[in-house]
């Protein structure tokens, strides 16, 4: 299936790549922390007969920039919204690891999802086990 590789412009100016493939009601898969578009490719080409997978590359992954020089949450949020921007102001996400977390922090913030699924997001219930030395 022929993809082809895309901008969108987030709220800060940066450019964010993304990679449709297929046809259908859109779901973005939100790739974790260390994973660019390509590592959720084989799920965009399995929904793809049903959906509009769309896999991006998150702030300073893959081939998407990053104007932020510090870390900053909200400008992931402002990202995420661009690429529902691109999908027609509202999508179903998929997210995986801290894509999850952010899957469902975006949920929580309002952005426009229809629907969510989360693969082993990466939170960590106070008092189930010991928090990790600073």
């Amino acid at each position: 299936m022929n993809t082809t590789v895309e901008t969108v412009t987030s709220a800060d100016g940066t450019g964010i790549a993304l990679e449709p493939t297929g046809a259908g009601a859109p779901v973005i898969l939100v790739g974790g922390a260390f994973n660019d578009r390509s590592t959720v490719a084989a799920l965009a080409a399995a929904l793809a007969p049903d959906f509009t997978a769309i896999t991006y590359d998150r702030r300073g992954r893959g081939d998407s920039g990053n104007n932020d020089s510090d870390f900053d949450i909200d400008r992931e949020f402002d990202d995420l919204a661009a690429v529902i921007g691109y999908a027609g102001g509202t999508a179903s996400l998929f997210g995986h690891s801290s894509g999850g977390v952010l899957a469902v922090e975006a949920a929580l913030r309002g952005l426009p999802i229809e629907r969510l699924a989360v693969y082993e997001p990466s939170y960590m219930l106070a008092g189930t086990r010991t928090l990790p030395r600073a």
